[in-house]
């Protein structure tokens, strides 16, 4: 039997973090500032390319093929405690629009 947890759901939510919900129904807030200056994740950046987030298969993409592990999002991730996230209504700026392609140009 594997204990391992995927991402179910993901909302990007307000100064660059992710709100997760894993396969064992947790909810926890993951900050992707400490890795907005490394590789691939620098494009992130950019507000719209980082609300490109999605599941993608068991984890967090992106439209610019960026991932992450998802246990790193798991044991990095702060459970979420506060009712704002906890009750799935948050309506924060950078999650208004629906979701658009990105092209790079």
């Amino acid at each position: 039997m594997s204990n391992y947890i995927g991402v179910k759901k993901v909302k990007p939510v307000d100064d660059y973090q992710l709100l997760l919900t894993f396969s064992n129904g947790e909810k926890r807030l993951f900050d992707m500032k400490p890795f907005l200056n490394k590789g691939i994740f620098k494009e992130l950046r950019n507000i719209e390319m980082f609300r490109t987030a999605h599941v993608n298969f068991d984890t967090v993409g992106w439209d610019n093929d960026a991932d992450f592990d998802p246990e790193v999002l798991y044991t990095a991730g702060k459970k979420v405690r506060d009712e704002k996230y906890s009750s799935g209504k948050v309506s924060l700026n950078s999650t208004a629009e629906p979701r658009v392609k990105y092209r790079k140009r």
